[in-house]
């Protein structure tokens, strides 16, 4: 498959909006920075799994399984550990936990893992039937209490219907929302949001999590409808988010291939910068710093200075290791001459 930038730049954009939501978790005591936080979380892992269920075209590939093993689980259990230590040295209370009960962020790397691994079985049927029966799993599942934070296994099930949609979407589903009746009319739509948002009484943000049960979140009778509901106004934000992702390419754009690097790292700034108590949100002007420290904090993590030492532990690979040796003595010649 040819690489498109759209799907680069659309990684880059969500990638930074992770960062920055984790940037502003802190604050969300204030109405409008709660508004944005719930705006974010809306739609960005959603937009962000179903991209990934979009990549997972080789799925059925000998070795692929072992691939995505190496790719997400070796890292997971490397940086369970990492993050423990990391988290015992800054003071951070929740340091001490079992291997199967994922730090943070690194539930999406379990989940990722056992996407890939249902998909073998749900590739199998016509994408009506495997989406149906992901979103009656994905609704159902949150009637079993049991169901929680191990393994990942609650957010596993509950956002699985965007990977497998993902899957089943074709290049030319994505590409066509870029097209500007989409454009125009995600303006009406993401401006109605927000404005509810806006008037509507605080609600738990644990709806738009997926780790909870409906007995836990206090509806356990109704709580498959509204999870319904927030399904369509996820997938509806994403494709209203998709519909302004530029399809050029800029000197950004190669950084969305990183968005791995991004993704595993950038706790160990959020979460010292969360025990230090550094930052505080008292006008749109501290609003905007916490933007630009969020692209800061992708743009590092994203650049070679990161990702070619970081590699090996990230990827199990050594290729830009590799590359970087090779343009340093490609350059020495070239100097020499």
């Amino acid at each position: 498959m040819r690489r498109e930038a759209f799907f680069d730049n659309a990684k880059f954009v969500l990638i930074f909006l992770v960062v920055f939501g984790h940037l502003i978790q802190p604050f969300t005591d204030a109405k409008g920075i709660d508004v944005l936080y719930h705006f974010i979380y809306l739609f960005h892992m959603p937009a962000f799994i179903l991209l990934s269920g979009f990549f997972a075209k080789g799925i059925g590939k000998v070795g692929y399984i072992w691939q995505m093993f190496r790719k997400l689980i070796i890292p997971y259990l490397l940086f369970q550990l990492l993050y423990s230590g990391y988290y015992y040295l800054i003071g951070d209370p929740g340091w001490e936990t079992t291997w199967y009960e994922p730090h943070w962020a690194l539930w999406f790397l379990l989940s990722l893992f056992c996407w890939h691994v249902l998909l073998i079985l749900f590739k199998q049927v016509p994408p009506i039937i495997s989406i149906t029966t992901a979103l009656v799993i994905g609704l159902g599942i949150g009637y079993i209490n049991d169901v929680g934070h191990a393994f990942s296994l609650s957010r596993t099930f509950v956002f699985f219907p965007f990977f497998v949609l993902g899957y089943w979407l074709s290049k030319q589903h994505l590409l066509q929302l870029t097209q500007p009746v989409f454009k125009w009319s995600s303006l009406i739509i993401v401006s109605t949001v927000i404005v509810l948002l806006s008037i509507s009484p605080t609600q738990s943000i644990d709806w738009l999590l997926g780790s909870f049960s409906y007995q836990e979140m206090g509806q356990p009778i109704w709580g498959g409808v509204i999870r319904f509901g927030v399904y369509l106004l996820a997938l509806l934000l994403t494709c209203c988010i998709l519909a302004w992702i530029p399809r050029k390419t800029y000197n950004w754009t190669a950084r969305g291939k990183q968005t791995l690097y991004v993704y595993l790292l950038h706790g160990v700034f959020i979460q010292f910068f969360r025990e230090a108590g550094w930052f505080k949100i008292d006008n749109l002007v501290d609003v905007m710093g916490l933007v630009l420290l969020a692209l800061l904090i992708v743009l590092l993590l994203s650049s070679k200075m990161i990702c070619v030492p970081f590699q090996p532990l990230i990827e199990g690979k050594v290729t830009q290791i590799k590359q970087w040796h090779y343009e340093r003595r490609r350059k020495k010649r070239i100097y020499l001459h």
